[in-house]
C-alpha cells in the first residue's frame, strides 16, 4: 500500500496512460518491476500489449515465451510493423531504444511512430537505464520518475524473500526475530530501489542462515556498502559519544533543547521539528566534528552528500542526481543530511554563471527542496568560504541557526589532546595538558591531533614513549594556519561576530 496521501507508482502511470500520452519515458534500472506495473495496468484495462527487445524484436503479450514477429530485432523495422500493426488503441513498450537512435532512421522511424500512436490514443513507454535520449523526443515525451518503496512495501518484500528460503529449506534457514525488530530492520531498508533492498534481505539471509535481531546492524552495513557505491549519498560513522568531542559547548546546548522538539509532545505543543542549521568557520577548526554531533547528539544516522559528485556531463543529469539524492535522504528519514562544503557545489549560483545556468538551477532545487520538505530530514550544511555562498542560502528563516565555528580557546584545546591521546591508548594524567594547550594557541581541532600523530611517529622511530616534549616539538615545528593564513582568518571572524551564533 503506498503511504497516506501519496499515489502509488501504478496509480500514478494508469493516470498517464488514460490521459492519452502517446509517449512515456522511464529511465530505471528496476526493469522487471517496471514491466510488471505495466502489465498490470494493462491487464485491467484490457489493451492490446506490445513489447519489443533487440534481442527479440516484437512479440505480443504479456508472457516471456511468447513468439517473437520475425525480423522486428531492428528498432526502425520494429516501429514500422508496430506503425502498420494497429488501428485501435494499444500499450507498447521498447526497451534500451536511447543506444540505437544515434542512427538517423532510427530516431525518424520513432518520431513517425510518436505520432501515428497519437492519432491512435494509443501509448509508447520507452523504458531505459539511462537518460540519453535526443532532445527532439524528450520535448515530445512525458518523463515517469519511479518513486522508491515506502515501508509497507518493503515489509511485504522482506517477508516474501524469507517466505521464499523458508519454504526452500525449512530446516536450513531459522527466523527467530521478534516483529518489534523486524520493523526495525525494515526501516533500515529504507532509501534502497526494490531490486537492491532483495538483494539485501536475500545477502543477510545468507551470512548465518538465521533471521534475528543481530541482522539489523548486517542490514544497515549492507545498505552502508551499496549507498558508498552510488557516490552521492554516502553513509559517516559519528561518534558514540559526546564525550570524544571537545568544545562546542553552545552548540551541544542548542542540540539537547532541540532534541525534545522531535518527539509527538512537541507536536502537539505547537513546536515544528527543527530542519537544519549552517556551520561557517575556519578551515580545520571543527565544523566535520560538528556535523557528527548532531547525529550522535540525536542518535540519528549521518548521510554525507559530496555537491561536487553531483555534476555530470549530461545535460539534466546533474539535477537528476540532485533530485534523487533527496529523495533517498528523505526516504531514509529521520536522518542528519550533512552537505559538506556547500558553496564548493553552487558556487557559481553567488555570481556570474560560468556554467550555463547550471549551479543556479541546482541551487534553486535544493532552496525548493530544504523549504517544502515534509519528512524528518535535519540539513547540517558545512561552509568555508563567506564570499562563494549565495545570498539567499544566507537569510533568516532559511536555516533555524547558523552558527561560527571558530579556533578552539585554551581550555577547549587541553580537552582535544586528551581526547586524542585517550584515542591513543595514553594516560593523560602522563602529559602536561595545560603546557601543551598554552604551546597550540591558534591551531584548529585537526592541527592538534595531527601534531599528536607526528609526536607519536617521533617516539616510535626512536624507540621512545610518547610524551609532552614530543608534543610541544612538534608543534613548534608546524604552524597553524591561523597563522599562515591570518588575514583571511581575521576577516571572517569579523563577519560573524555580528551574523551567526559562536558554536563555543
Amino acid at each position: 500500500m503506498p503511504q497516506s496521501g501519496k499515489e502509488s507508482n501504478h496509480e500514478r502511470l494508469e493516470k498517464l496512460i488514460l490521459s492519452g500520452h502517446s509517449c512515456i519515458t522511464i529511465e530505471t534500472h528496476e526493469e522487471l518491476y517496471t514491466l510488471g506495473l505495466i502489465e498490470s495496468i494493462v491487464k485491467d484495462r484490457l489493451d492490446p500489449l506490445w513489447h519489443w527487445t533487440a534481442v527479440r524484436g516484437v512479440f505480443a503479450g504479456m508472457l516471456p515465451d511468447s513468439r517473437p514477429i520475425p525480423e522486428t530485432e531492428h528498432p526502425a523495422a520494429a516501429m514500422y510493423h508496430l506503425a502498420a500493426k494497429e488501428d485501435e488503441p494499444c500499450v507498447t513498450v521498447m526497451i534500451d531504444l536511447a543506444g540505437h537512435l544515434a542512427d538517423a532512421r532510427t530516431l525518424r522511424s520513432l518520431r513517425e511512430l510518436i505520432q501515428r500512436f497519437d492519432s491512435l490514443s494509443s501509448t509508447l513507454i520507452l523504458i531505459d537505464h539511462d537518460g540519453s535520449l535526443p532532445g527532439v523526443i524528450k520535448s515530445t515525451s512525458t518523463s515517469f520518475e519511479l518513486s522508491l518503496p515506502d515501508e509497507d512495501e518493503l515489509r511485504k518484500l522482506a517477508k516474501q524473500v524469507v517466505r521464499n528460503l523458508h519454504e526452500l529449506d525449512t530446516e536450513h534457514y531459522k527466523i527467530k526475530i521478534s516483529k518489534s525488530d523486524f520493523d526495525t530492520l525494515v526501516r533500515n531498508l529504507r532509501g534502497l530501489t526494490r531490486s537492491q533492498a532483495e538483494q539485501v534481505m536475500y545477502e543477510t539471509l545468507a551470512n548465518d542462515a538465521q533471521l534475528d535481531a543481530a541482522d539489523i546492524n548486517t542490514v544497515l552495513a549492507l545498505k552502508r556498502r551499496r549507498l558508498h557505491i552510488d557516490g552521492v549519498l554516502e553513509y559517516v560513522e559519528a561518534p558514540v559519544s559526546m564525550d570524544e568531542i571537545g568544545g562546542l559547548k553552545t552548540l551541544k546546548t542548542w542540540l539537547k533543547q532541540r532534541r525534545k522538539a522531535l518527539t509527538d509532545k512537541a507536536v502537539e505543543f505547537g513546536l515544528t521539528p527543527p530542519r537544519g542549521i549552517l556551520l561557517l568557520g575556519v578551515q580545520g577548526a571543527g565544523k566535520s566534528l560538528a556535523s557528527k554531533a548532531v547525529a550522535t547528539s540525536w542518535q540519528r544516522p549521518l548521510l554525507r552528500l559530496d555537491p561536487g559528485s553531483l555534476y555530470d556531463r549530461y545535460v539534466g543529469e546533474s539535477e537528476r542526481r540532485l533530485r534523487e539524492a533527496l529523495q533517498q535522504a528523505e526516504m531514509m528519514s529521520p536522518i542528519v543530511l550533512w552537505i559538506d562544503e556547500i558553496e564548493k557545489g553552487f558556487a557559481s549560483a553567488a555570481g556570474q554563471s560560468t556554467d550555463g545556468g547550471l549551479s543556479q538551477r541546482m541551487f534553486g532545487t535544493l532552496l525548493s527542496w530544504m523549504q517544502e520538505h515534509r519528512e524528518p530530514v535535519f540539513i547540517v550544511a558545512t561552509a568555508n568560504n563567506i564570499d562563494a555562498l549565495p545570498p539567499e542560502l544566507l537569510r533568516k528563516g532559511r536555516f533555524d541557526e547558523i552558527f561560527f565555528v571558530d579556533l578552539p580557546s585554551d581550555t577547549v584545546r587541553m580537552q582535544i589532546f586528551a581526547i586524542h591521546l585517550r584515542k591513543r591508548n595514553r594516560d593523560t594524567g602522563k602529559f602536561d595538558l595545560a603546557a601543551l594547550g598554552a604551546a597550540s594557541e591558534g591551531y584548529s581541532g585537526a592541527e592538534i591531533e595531527q601534531a599528536v600523530i607526528s609526536a607519536m611517529h617521533e617516539a616510535f622511530s626512536e624507540k621512545d614513549d610518547l610524551d609532552t616534549n614530543y608534543i610541544l616539538k612538534a608543534i613548534k615545528a608546524s604552524p597553524p594556519l591561523a597563522v599562515v593564513m591570518e588575514e583571511k582568518v581575521t576577516r571572517l571572524r569579523q563577519w560573524a561576530q555580528s551574523r551567526c551564533l559562536l558554536a563555543d
